[in-house]
């Protein structure tokens, strides 16, 4: 089944593959830029986010296209939402992005709809670069009102610390509001009472397992796909794994999906893929809210693709073209479990080795299934990663197993292959370690 042209907005890493799976049966085609990539990036100088979507509107009749999908956080849910509009095309509400996206007016709808559902929060009383006030209470996790891959989000013990991590050089300042600004234009006339999104949110850590809805809407109706276990490093906020399927118990199964509906009604999104993030604690029942993201978690698609036989990027662009997701045929599964291992550092004068061809060859030759990212950074690079994120991830992985024990035998192999350390090799956390809201997303883009 062939369909008209598809734009594609900021189609890269997770998206550029899961696209790629559908090339042949859509017309796509792509505009946007990458972020981290000189000089792909230098147009973040001048980014003004409605000029962007106006060129689009202008090129969309001439260029024959009749859809626009993307799962882009910083730049690219937004712009679809309000291209979709502009067109008339089927797309999730603008207003319904903004409200998700701006972390401190989602916590005020929670507040609305799902009480038991949120935790503590105020805005930070202070702008960019003025002292931190005495009176906060410690710990606190700490996170930009509007920000993607969790870049300066972290727990905090006390003033010093908050001090540290809030205080920019001109040069961090000059991207964090070329970051955020596009961003801000929009909200100031689409949600003017939300406030400004160039501030700091505190919010109460939480003591929980993390885990993640990810579902759809289509006429309103919400309808899940799965839930994703996070794992983090031990005795750390950064990711080290996320696996389907995961154990949840059901109570906090029906939890999650009557807390998404109940603010994502509110919030009136109605349309399109979303992601739920989580905290769940089975010993009381408690499911604590970290943030919804208003767009595919593309990192897990290929997850739900190898266990359940259903692409979501395949969702995404049925969705796009107003069809109903539901009626799409299902793979043969080729796994029982997957995973997403993420390889990190947690020392700045670590480098591990980036694999050669070489390594990438026998990879290959050994799991014909395997996905894998590598992120080869400059020294300055690796240095900015520890202040905004505590960390350095160099590699992402992901295999299916025919369980968990096939699993964990397969990444040990595959990484000893990559010359990198297993991460199968570290246990799971346990529960009583505190795990903050919005624990570092780098990952899960």
């Amino acid at each position: 089944m062939s369909s008209p042209a598809t734009l594609v907005l900021f189609n890269y890493d997770w998206d550029r593959a899961g696209f790629a799976r559908w090339q042949r049966d859509f017309a796509l085609c792509g505009a946007g830029f990458d972020l981290f990539n000189f000089p792909s990036n230098a147009r973040l100088v001048s980014f003004d986010l409605e000029r962007f979507v106006a060129g689009l509107a202008r090129q969309a009749r001439r260029k024959g296209w009749r859809a626009v999908v993307s799962n882009h956080e910083q730049f690219g849910a937004l712009a679809a939402a309000l291209l979709a509009e502009r067109m008339g095309w089927p797309g999730t509400p603008v207003d319904a992005v903004l409200i998700c996206q701006h972390k401190l007016q989602a916590r005020r709808l929670l507040q609305a709809v799902a009480p038991e559902a949120n935790t503590g929060f105020e805005l930070l009383p202070a702008l960019y670069g003025e002292p931190i006030p005495d009176g906060l209470s410690y710990p606190v996790f700490v996170k930009p009102v509007k920000a993607a891959f969790s870049v300066l989000a972290r727990v905090v013990h006390n003033r010093a610390e908050l001090a540290a991590l809030t205080r920019f050089s001109w040069s961090e300042l000059w991207v964090i509001r070329h970051l955020v600004e596009p961003f801000e234009r929009v909200a100031r006339k689409r949600l003017p009472q939300a406030g400004s999104a160039h501030r700091m949110l505190l919010e109460q850590p939480v003591m929980a397992a993390q885990y993640n809805l990810d579902g759809y809407y289509y006429n309103g109706e919400l309808r899940p796909l799965g839930i994703v276990e996070s794992v983090m490093y031990p005795g750390t906020q950064a990711f080290m794994r996320f696996v389907y399927p995961c154990g949840l118990p059901d109570a906090g199964r029906a939890r999650a999906l009557d807390v998404a509906r109940r603010f994502l009604d509110a919030a009136g999104f109605d349309h399109g893929l979303f992601n739920m993030e989580f905290f769940y604690d089975a010993a009381t029942d408690r499911l604590t809210v970290i943030e919804f993201n208003p767009r595919m978690a593309a990192q897990f698609s290929d997850l739900y693709q190898r266990v359940d036989g259903i692409d979501p990027h395949r969702v995404a662009l049925e969705l796009a073209h107003g069809r109903d997701p539901a009626l799409l045929p299902r793979a043969r599964p080729t796994a029982g479990i997957a995973a997403s291992f993420v390889y990190r550092s947690f020392d700045p004068a670590a480098r591990p080795a980036i694999p050669g061809a070489a390594r990438e060859r026998a990879l290959a030759r050994a799991f014909p299934d395997a996905l894998l990212f590598h992120y080869a950074k400059t020294p300055g690079q690796i240095a900015r990663d520890f202040k905004w994120l505590g960390s350095y991830r160099y590699g992402i992985l992901h295999l299916g197993g025919r369980d968990a024990v096939d699993l964990r035998e397969r990444c040990a192999r595959a990484s000893e292959l990559l010359g990198w350390r297993s991460v199968c090799m570290h246990q799971d956390p346990a529960v009583s370690t505190v795990w903050p809201i919005n624990a570092l997303s780098l990952e899960k883009s």
